[in-house]
């Protein structure tokens, strides 16, 4: 990416611009199974939900526009999983394929790593996102399972693909 690319911390501003991106992903993307885009109200409750927990929720601006975004939150609601954390990134079509999301996924770990996170999954909606799954191996996430056919949007099933990496000292220690 350029030298005017920035990775910050998300403001209430970016939502916007964060609702156009993910629509596009819901509209045309198999990276995410959602099906109905939401508006920008609901991008906003989710990004104060990731906020409220102490957690990540990132923008890439490049050259002063919001291109991308990434967050994570806890893998599942129970709060035993409250280390388990699954990230999620999406950028615009004209920022995809430029190492943004490389670079917004390793200062997510980072941010993720310092919150006090063990383990960070992905969950990456269908099997043929080689994008997504060569960004998680480039930055260590190792694959752990592939759930067959559990989605289906655009007329055809899609896998999902697993994987994890492990943050800070894992499970080699209390977190507390």
């Amino acid at each position: 990416m350029s030298a005017q690319t920035i990775l910050r911390p998300s403001i209430e501003a970016d939502l916007p611009a964060i609702q156009a991106i993910y629509a596009h992903a819901v509209q045309h993307g198999t990276g995410t199974f959602e099906t109905e885009v939401p508006d920008t109200p609901e991008m906003g409750r989710r990004r104060t939900e990731v906020l409220s927990r102490g957690l990540p929720y990132l923008a890439a601006e490049v050259s002063g526009e919001v291109v991308g975004y990434a967050y994570a939150n806890y893998f599942r609601p129970r709060m035993a999983y409250r280390y388990c954390l699954e990230d999620s990134i999406y950028l615009s079509p004209k920022a995809q394929g430029q190492g943004l999301g490389k670079l917004l996924l390793a200062e997510l770990i980072a941010r993720c790593e310092a919150a006090g996170g063990r383990q960070m999954l992905a969950v990456i909606g269908d099997a043929e996102n080689k994008g997504s799954i060569g960004v998680h191996a480039a930055l260590g996430f190792e694959h752990t399972g592939v759930l067959k056919s559990s989605g289906w949007k655009f007329g055809r099933w899609l896998d999902v693909v697993l994987m994890q990496r492990q943050l800070g000292h894992g499970g080699t220690s209390s977190p507390v």
